[in-house]
């Protein structure tokens, strides 16, 4: 939608009843019928609204019934709602060219491109149009609402209403106030997206609110870290996906909303933060300018069946994702040092998959703790018909513990599984270039110190690789499968045979401080941590954005809390060191939280408080 015409009468222009005993919205006009005015639409007119779709495009109307058409005749085809009902809602939406059929709204909620011209026309024309009394929403997730409603005839009716995609099925809504908006207007349209069954979230104006301000930082990142070729695509969609649990990776997500409007957003993000890590991507403007911009024009980062398609073709960089797995090593006995929960879930993951392992603790006592934590989980498994009981004696009988490297003489692959301690891991690693075997890769898993550190304390660099598993190692499918600038070809081809040998998700990437997940994921929670020390939004209202409006299977402040915040402060601190970018420097409010002895769950207090067991 660009430009719609309206009148030049204006209406009475008493001042707007915002009181909050305002009566409840029962008409509403949505301005502009794309896919998220649309789905506004439907939304409104199944919760018993009265709705005047307007938009100047004739196409875009005709889309709008068709679409309301269809989705009611799905929800009849699948019991939801009868041919009466649907008769109903169909006679409660209306469509116009023209700005004029706004006028006996109470609320109108403009969802027009987000181009602060076009935007201030459509307000302007508002004005003329609407009664005082009308409430007047800006679907906006990037501009200034506080502009927009400065330059409106009543200011104090003008806030921001974001809706997210798809509209019908995404719960939140995020309620956005100037230092202008009446409180009446605001809980008048906070009551009707309870209504709606959303759940609203009341936020001030800045640019991205909350959702949109932590998801776009981590997306711009994301095509940061895919511009510079450290991992491909492909790699970069599935570290994420498997190993946070996200529903779709951030350059899919990136075309999925536009490559254009994400631009836009990170624009206006950066206008007001200044920090570089909102200063959009290269590859994302050099995209935008050849037409590239995601699903909508059927190519972005990824190419698609036709325009408008979500369907995935091949196309020349997908061949970047075939890791070579020619000339790896064979692979039939593998050695686990340590006795902590990550080294006995490795050990499982070898042992079920038929290889023989050796697992290595500091003591005969910590090695068979270990391995009593890999038969108790085999237990579990077997309870819940995941195993046979004749499995699981099977998967048993292939574990040996030891107290000793030594008795890593004859594995093929090494894996360390020590604490996060660099002196502790170099000096592990020099003793396993003693023991282990010529040609035995030697693996670190490590999520936050150079795999090169490690590699460089032994005589043989060539044959040191990472292996990234993810807590808990056998539910985890990713494995980041780590490369130095020494690593030979076949061991980094060992790594990936390996994981896909046992039933993990290989990705591939270079020895840089965070690899592919970290690298995303603790920017994105600092600078949640940024928001509350800000006062811009509370923990509980953080989680449930990201929760209901990115659907993330945690907020950011639950997610801390279970990985530990001295854990989240290292890895911060290590990304921080390696990149020297302002933007990634811990949070003080972090700081201050592990200074204080507030680590998270594990001593009953982090961003939350929480039952002693």
């Amino acid at each position: 939608m660009d430009r719609l015409p309206h009148t030049g009468v204006s209406p009475a222009t008493s001042p707007s009843d915002l009181s909050p005993s305002r009566a409840p919205l029962t008409t509403v006009a949505v301005v502009g019928l794309g896919t998220m005015g649309t789905g506004i639409a439907e939304t409104l007119a199944r919760a018993g609204r009265e709705v005047i779709g307007i938009d100047i495009d004739e196409r875009a109307c005709r889309r709008a019934v068709t679409a309301l058409e269809a989705a009611t005749a799905r929800a009849v085809h699948r019991e939801r709602i009868t041919e009466r009902e649907r008769a109903k809602i169909l006679g409660r939406f209306r469509v116009a060219t023209d700005l004029r059929a706004a006028a006996d709204a109470e609320l109108v909620i403009e969802v027009v491109p987000e181009d602060y011209d076009t935007k201030r026309e459509v307000f302007a024309g508002l004005d003329t149009v609407v009664r005082p009394t009308a409430i007047l929403a800006t679907g906006t997730n990037a501009l200034s609402v506080t502009r927009l409603a400065a330059e409106s005839a009543h200011p104090e009716r003008v806030l921001g209403l974001h809706f997210f995609n798809p509209a019908p099925a995404m719960r939140l809504v995020e309620i956005v106030s100037s230092v202008l908006t009446a409180p009446g207007a605001v809980e008048a349209v906070t009551a009707l997206a309870r209504d709606l069954g959303k759940e609203p979230v009341a936020l001030g104006d800045r640019p991205g609110f909350v959702a949109d301000g932590l998801l776009f930082g981590y997306l711009n990142q994301a095509a940061a870290m895919y511009e510079a070729k450290y991992a491909a695509r492909e790699d970069i969609d599935a570290a994420m996906r498997l190993g946070c649990g996200l529903p779709m990776g951030p350059l899919a997500l990136l075309d999925l909303i536009g490559i254009d409007t994400a631009r836009t957003v990170l624009e206006a993000m950066y206008a007001a933060s200044g920090d570089r890590l909102h200063a959009p991507a290269p590859v994302l403007g050099q995209l935008a300018e050849a037409g590239l911009t995601g699903r909508k024009a059927g190519r972005g980062f990824y190419t698609y069946q036709a325009p408008g398609s979500g369907t995935v073709v091949p196309d020349a960089a997908s061949a970047e994702v075939r890791h070579a797995t020619d000339g790896a090593r064979p692979v039939r006995a593998v050695g686990v040092a340590g006795s902590g929960t990550m080294a006995a879930g490795i050990a499982e993951v070898f042992a079920r998959a038929g290889l023989e392992v050796v697992l290595a603790g500091r003591t005969p006592e910590k090695a068979e703790a270990a391995k009593a934590r890999v038969a108790k989980s085999l237990a579990r498994s077997v309870s819940k018909g995941r195993m046979t009981e004749r499995a699981r004696e099977q998967a048993l009988e292939r574990i040996g513990t030891a107290d000793s490297l030594d008795a890593f003489a004859a594995v093929d692959l090494a894996v360390e599984a020590v604490a996060e301690d660099l002196v502790v891991k170099q000096e592990l690693f020099r003793a396993l270039d003693k023991v282990c075997k010529p040609g035995a890769v030697l693996a670190t898993t490590t999520s936050s110190l150079p795999v090169i550190a490690c590699a460089r304390a032994t005589s043989r660099p060539q044959d040191v690789v990472g292996l990234h598993f993810f807590n808990p190692a056998p539910a985890m499918k990713l494995v980041e499968v780590v490369h130095t600038v020494l690593t030979a070809d076949e061991v980094r081809a060992t790594g990936h045979a390996v994981c896909a040998a046992v039933g993990k998700h290989p990705v591939d990437c270079g020895d840089r401080a965070g690899f592919i997940v970290n690298a995303l994921l603790f920017p994105y929670l600092n600078n949640a941590v940024k928001m509350v020390q800000e006062h811009y939004a509370t923990p509980d209202d953080i989680d449930a954005a990201m929760k209901l409006g990115g659907g993330y299977p945690m907020g950011p402040f639950e997610l801390l809390d279970v990985v530990g915040l001295d854990v989240s402060l290292a890895i911060e601190r290590v990304l921080h060191r390696e990149f020297r970018e302002p933007g990634l420097a811990p949070a003080p409010l972090l700081e201050h939280l592990v200074a204080a002895g507030c680590l998270g769950r594990k001593t009953g207090r982090g961003f939350r408080e929480y039952a002693k067991a």
